[in-house]
């Protein structure tokens, strides 16, 4: 045993210790009889009333022991560390039960950066990088560095001969392996084929982080595989979408569709880092960045009416310069920077104490109630901003018929929507289709809709009552409105 422990005496055979600073070490199993001693307890003799005992956990010398709750620790000559983690045991004529509290504890980074792909920055080489030691070996040049990256296949087109000039002017051994990541080819297969090539290039699943390049597909996809390999290897996030860039780069959550149904398998494991390199985005098509305006849109709708404001005043010039910042605009400022950090920061907001979801009223979830059921029923007719679009100018509707906003702020809204180039219908999204992905919603989300509402521009709230009258009025209303003049009647699946 470490340290001065010195053996108790016990009324069993079970042996118990006792360290001379007057603090308790229990082995599993017993429960204090007297402050001196401990007994096991067979079942026959347990107490006809539960008895309950907290405890800690200490290391002393790399062994972890439980101490009694409270319990004095000031007079122990070794170092020990203690333990955030409780164990909690109870003992009742059933037998022993033993209840863990075990926090897990997260840090990633979300870095804007300019130029990434430049050799002379080294952001991909150990920007991901938080403690000191770590950071001193990594650029002591005494361990060779080596990367898997996974790239989009499109992106690899346009930027795959730069990754790879980046990683040899850096002297860094790498696999890159070029993947076609679509919401149609976003499945497990994809996930096992990756983590094929990660087992046979052999990573350090410390030391060498796993660098997805890509659209959110793509990033959802490898996040999936890091958090699969060894249990959870690091990986980092590069965006190369504007929807990437603010949605799924900054939180943890990561899937692939199933059975028709979208991220119906994933989980929650954070990036080590998401590097945000804005040059990208002048890479894709003005489609792209309308679906990517219409995340931005969800944030300034629930929760910042400035970033409402900057949408309607320079969605336009957003749009035509694809994010890109240019000296001499007066009148627009510098708003591709305004814009992406009011979103990011709001989506942080949201995200960083509720990183997994424990609390399922969410204001994030704004547009996708019934969006991920619209999305996969008509793909690949709508990208998931458009498809999230059309479901928050239907809950724009749903908040005007409840009274929530006045008549001019629902046409604000749907304005704005439009100024954007994003879809403010679509003939699948039906009543059926609806009423199903309400019904669906239930299912994840304890029973209740925890319906994101605006109750102004900028402000909104969680609502569990809103009546099947309701939405029915709001969709008799919303199609009147929105359905365009070219648009068939809503198809009834």
């Amino acid at each position: 045993m470490p340290g001065d422990l010195e053996p108790l005496k016990s009324t069993s055979k079970a042996p118990g210790y006792r360290r001379s600073l007057n603090w308790e070490i229990l082995p599993f199993g017993t429960m204090p009889v007297s402050d001196e001693t401990f007994a096991l307890v067979a079942p026959a003799t347990m107490p006809q009333k539960p008895r309950q005992t907290d405890f800690q956990l200490v290391r002393v010398k790399n062994t972890w022991y439980r101490i009694k709750k409270g319990e004095a620790l000031s007079d122990c000559k070794d170092e020990i560390t203690l333990s955030e983690a409780k164990i909690g045991e109870c003992v009742s004529e059933g037998g022993i039960s033993w209840t863990i509290e075990a926090p897990i504890y997260f840090c990633y980074k979300v870095v804007e950066t300019y130029n990434i792909l430049d050799p002379s920055n080294t952001t991909l080489l150990w920007g991901h990088i938080t403690d000191p030691q770590q950071l001193e070996l990594a650029t002591s040049g005494k361990r060779k560095l080596r990367r898997f990256i996974v790239i989009d296949e499109v992106v690899d087109e346009l930027y795959g001969s730069k990754v790879r000039e980046y990683f040899e002017e850096n002297n860094v051994q790498h696999k890159i392996l070029a993947l076609p990541t679509t919401e149609e080819t976003k499945s497990m297969d994809l996930v096992l084929n990756i983590l094929q090539e990660v087992q046979s290039f052999s990573i350090d699943r410390r030391t060498e982080p796993i660098i997805a390049i890509g659209g959110g597909v793509c990033l959802d996809i490898v996040g999936l595989a890091a958090s699969l390999y060894r249990r959870r290897t690091p990986y980092i996030r590069i965006p190369t979408t504007l929807l990437s860039y603010v949605d799924a780069s900054v939180g943890a959550k990561n899937g692939v569709n199933f059975l028709q149904c979208k991220n119906k398998l994933g989980g929650y494991t954070p990036p080590v880092a998401s590097f945000l390199d804005r040059s990208f985005i002048q890479s894709i098509p003005r489609r792209h960045i309308s679906n990517g305006l219409g995340e931005i849109l969800k944030m300034a709708l629930m929760k910042h009416k400035g970033l409402f404001d900057l949408l309607k005043s320079h969605g336009k010039y957003l749009l035509d310069t694809k994010f890109q910042s240019y000296s001499g605009s007066a009148d627009h400022g510098d708003a591709a920077l305004q814009t992406t950090r009011i979103a990011i920061e709001t989506m942080l907001e949201e995200l960083a104490p509720n990183l997994w979801e424990d609390d399922l009223d969410r204001l994030v979830d704004f547009g996708h109630l019934i969006s991920p059921e619209l999305e996969m029923r008509v793909l690949p007719s709508l990208m998931h901003g458009e498809a999230v679009n059309i479901d928050m100018a239907f809950m724009t509707y749903v908040a005007y018929a409840r009274g929530l906003i006045t008549a001019e702020e629902k046409e604000q809204i749907i304005q704005c929507m439009k100024g954007l180039e994003l879809p403010v219908w679509h003939r699948g999204c039906s009543w059926a289709l609806i009423k199903r992905a309400l019904t669906e919603r239930l299912k994840h989300s304890g029973g209740q809709t925890r319906m994101p509402l605006p109750t102004g521009l900028g402000v909104a709230e969680i609502f569990n009552d809103t009546s099947e009258e309701t939405l029915e009025r709001a969709y008799k209303l919303w199609v009147r409105d929105c359905r365009t003049v070219l648009e068939e009647e809503p198809a009834a699946f």
